[in-house]
This record gives structure tokens, C-alpha cells and sequence, in this order.
């Protein structure tokens, strides 16, 4: 015979499950500490493939300009300038990407903290059996 309150509830976690669930069990797997540096660090590694991109498209927008003026322009400056484009905006991309991964792993933790109690309360409606 079937309890429906049981039913009920395996539902309600198989849907977690498939869902939100899958991201969420891979972030509980880390401390915190451990899950903030390695996303940020692929964030990081994203962002400094993204403003290359960037860049790459600002130079071929006017390639020909570019190739014109390169000549005129003091390279070491225009280099330094770059990198401090860059350092500005992988910093600012890094903190950006530590507060909503720092958002995201606490919002994983209560969600696995409700899905384990769950599986206590299953647990305790088979032994009730």
C-alpha cells in the first residue's frame, strides 16, 4: 500500500534533484573558501579571454587607422595603457564574480539543508512503516 505523504515527498525531491538540485549538491561538495576560488578563478581566466576578445575587435574595427597610427604612437605608453584597461577590469570582474558566487553557494547551502532534512523526514516515514 502506498503512503501518500511519502509519495508526495520523493516527488518533491526527485524534482529538486533534476532541477537546481545538480548545482547545488556540486557547490555543497566544497568549503566555501574552496568553492569562491576556483569560480573565481575560472571567471578570471573567462574574463581575461573576454577583454582579449574585446580588444582584439577594437583593433580590427579600424585596422587601418590602427596600422597608421602605430607608427606616430609611443608603444610603451599605449602598452601600459592597456594594461591598466585590463587590470582595472579583471578587477572589477573578479569582485563582481565573488559576490554572486559567494550569493550562489549560500543560497546552495540552504536549499541542501532543506533537502536533507527531507531525506531525514523520508527516512523516519519508511521506518514508521
Amino acid at each position: 500500500m502506498l503512503n501518500e505523504e511519502r509519495v508526495i515527498l520523493m516527488t518533491k525531491m526527485a524534482s529538486y534533484e533534476a532541477t537546481d538540485g545538480k548545482k547545488h549538491i556540486k557547490a555543497g561538495n566544497f568549503f566555501r573558501g574552496d568553492y569562491l576560488s576556483i569560480e573565481v578563478m575560472k571567471s578570471l581566466v573567462y574574463g581575461t579571454l573576454a577583454f582579449a576578445l574585446g580588444f582584439g575587435l577594437y583593433v580590427l574595427y579600424d585596422f587601418e587607422v590602427f596600422m597608421q597610427d602605430i607608427y606616430k604612437m609611443d608603444l610603451f605608453v599605449f602598452i601600459q595603457n592597456i594594461l591598466i584597461y585590463y587590470a582595472v577590469f579583471i578587477v572589477i570582474y573578479g569582485v563582481v564574480s565573488y559576490f554572486i558566487y559567494s550569493y550562489r553557494y549560500k543560497q546552495a547551502r540552504i536549499h541542501l539543508k532543506r533537502y536533507y532534512q527531507n531525506l531525514k523526514k523520508l527516512s523516519m516515514l519508511y521506518q514508521k512503516k
